[in-house]
Order: structure tokens, then C-alpha cells, then sequence
């Protein structure tokens, strides 16, 4: 799979907003779910907000009220309205993407597997 960023991180001064987008593809049979990551650095890798079928984001708690995610499944593309960055904010962030990915189709055989996927990450930076 591949991720295309439309929008790298950056630094940010502290209540400042950061936009990122993320678009999946590569034998893309159908997308479950799209969203990001984050690791902060000495801390574990964590949710920021994932979108699912039905257009249900599920935001962590130190997200909720400040960032905005919104997505379009059909055409495998997220974005992130980050406001009012915080340093603890500071991290890398992941493009993150669950997909039914083809690995055949020939004759009357289409095979698939259901996969979990993660870009390579762009690290976003808050000042105080």
C-alpha cells in the first residue's frame, strides 16, 4: 500500500493549527477504516481519530474539542484539522489505513486479504 501526504508536519507554535491529508492506495478492494496515529516521543504508539464505515469517527480523548478529522472511504483519503496545538502534541504522525487489499485476480479467482497499514510517518512539532 501506499500513502500520499498532501500536507507534511511541521513546527508549530503553541496554539497554532496544522492540516493534514492522507490518501491510500495500491489494489485497494475495499477500505474499512482511515485515520491517524501518533507516537510522542517516550510514549506509546497511539490513536489520534479513525474514521469507519458510516462516516463514525472515533476520537481519542486528548483530541476531542481541538482536532478535526474527516475522510472520504470511497476515494481512500483523510484529513486532520489540528487547533489550538499543544506541545505535549508533539509527535510523529502515522497515516493509518485498514484495507481489504487484492493479492490475485485472474480467471474466476479474485483473492484478497484483510490488512492493517501504517505510513511512514511526518513529524509534527509544537513550541512553546
Amino acid at each position: 500500500l501506499m500513502f500520499t501526504a498532501g500536507v507534511w508536519g511541521g513546527l508549530v507554535q503553541a496554539g497554532g493549527s496544522l492540516k493534514l491529508s492522507c490518501a491510500a492506495s495500491g489494489n485497494i478492494l475495499n477500505t474499512h477504516r482511515m485515520g491517524w496515529y501518533r507516537q510522542a516521543p517516550g510514549k506509546e504508539h497511539q490513536s489520534v481519530a479513525i474514521v469507519r464505515n458510516g462516516g463514525i469517527i472515533d476520537y481519542s480523548e486528548f483530541a476531542k474539542g481541538r482536532f478535526t478529522m474527516s475522510g472520504d472511504l470511497s476515494k481512500n483519503t483523510v484529513w486532520l484539522q489540528m487547533d489550538s496545538l499543544k506541545p505535549e502534541d508533539t509527535a510523529v504522525y502515522f497515516c493509518y489505513a485498514d484495507i481489504s487489499q487484492i493479492e490475485s485476480n485472474y480467471g474466476d479467482t479474485l483473492r484478497y486479504s484483510d490488512k492493517e497499514y501504517w505510513g511512514e510517518g511526518t513529524l509534527v512539532t509544537v513550541s512553546s
